[in-house]
């Protein structure tokens, strides 16, 4: 109603004043003869003023706004190890169903090296490791942090209040913890920034699913993150122990589905199940009692989504790749995309 009686009362002043010029042109036209070129030509610069207004008001009223997000609030989590064949076979009715009622490829494939480091690293910067660099798979301090952009970095840099956070079940992943990206760094319980987390009830660099999830369910309830990381070690610890497909890595599949409705469940008690999408994803499968080969059992890795806007009961198609969770996720969340990005979002699988 402003613009309109704004551009109303900047019409009819200009109307009253180009009317006003017409007249005087007519007056003094005809008082002083070849004078009245002038006078008009007044009258005609007040006419092409007032449609270049109109003009510019028309533009104006028909810019888009900005664009909102597709979702509030995006949570990845990663299953280690989750190989997709292993999965089908195991007590995982948390994962089951949340595949059920969202999108799903059991074919999605991660990078080579099918290892845990550089696999995260593209998941969560959406780039190959061509790109990142971070080929090793171990916690190594001296290496520095990754020296590429990630989901966290770059939701930041759009929104400087987004509240980010990740919680991770190996300490490897401090190397994509870049500064001032990710507000909460969570490995070890309260021992949160410690370069080796020293709490006698977890191994020296892994901490188990239900922990993870201990310490995730209650912050994502309080603190509602933008974009939140959650990683889960068991299937992972327990394929190289017993091996891929073992009774054991079954059955730490079937604590980590427990785990994983821990942070459903608070998603939900949070009261932003509506607006949030839940990626779920792993970052390689394995063989025998290892992995990292350019196999299918080594690179198929499962890929599900859940929530607001997510096409339901449907079964993805188009090929996806673990980089493509990074672009989903800063799609989802209204984030430009780098150029050097590898990663295109999987919007087949949103309304």
């Amino acid at each position: 109603m402003t613009i309109q009686a704004s551009m109303n009362s900047t019409i009819l002043g200009a109307g009253c004043e180009a009317a006003q010029g017409a007249s005087a042109a007519t007056s003094v036209s005809q008082c002083f003869g070849s004078n009245s070129r002038r006078v008009a030509l007044s009258g005609a610069l007040i006419v092409m003023r007032l449609t270049t207004c109109l003009a510019s008001f028309a533009v104006l009223l028909h810019l888009p706004a900005t664009a909102a997000p597709r979702a509030e609030h995006v949570f990845i989590v990663s299953i280690d190890g989750a190989k997709p064949a292993v999965v089908a076979e195991a007590e995982t009715p948390t994962l089951k169903k949340i595949a059920a009622e969202g999108a799903v490829t059991w074919q999605a494939s991660t990078i080579f090296p099918s290892i845990t480091l550089p696999s995260h690293t593209s998941m969560l910067t959406g780039v190959g490791p061509d790109k990142h660099q971070i080929l090793w798979n171990a916690f190594t301090p001296i290496r520095g942090p990754v020296k590429v952009p990630t989901v966290f970095s770059l939701l930041k840099a759009t929104d400087p209040k987004a509240v980010t956070a990740m919680f991770v079940g190996k300490i490897k992943f401090r190397h994509l913890w870049l500064k001032d990206s990710v507000d909460l760094f969570d490995f070890g319980g309260p021992q949160t920034t410690a370069p080796v987390a020293g709490s006698p009830e977890i191994e020296k660099d892994k901490k188990p699913s239900q922990m993870v999830a201990k310490q995730a369910a209650p912050w994502i309830k309080e603190h509602k993150p933008r974009l939140c990381f959650i990683h889960f070690p068991d299937p992972d610890t327990a394929g190289h122990k017993d091996g891929w497909g073992s009774p054991q890595q079954k059955e730490a599949l079937k604590v980590t589905d427990q785990a994983l409705w821990q942070v459903w469940q608070a998603i939900k008690d949070a009261g932003i199940a509506d607006s949030s999408v839940l990626i779920i994803s792993a970052d390689h499968g394995g063989h025998d009692k290892t992995h990292g080969l350019n196999t299918p059992d080594d690179m198929l890795i499962p890929w599900v989504a859940w929530g607001q806007g997510v096409k339901k009961n449907f079964t993805i198609t188009d090929p996806v790749t673990t980089y493509d969770t990074a672009a989903t996720a800063l799609w989802l969340l209204d984030v430009p995309l780098p150029a050097e990005f590898d990663g295109k979002p999987v919007t087949s699988a949103f309304e």
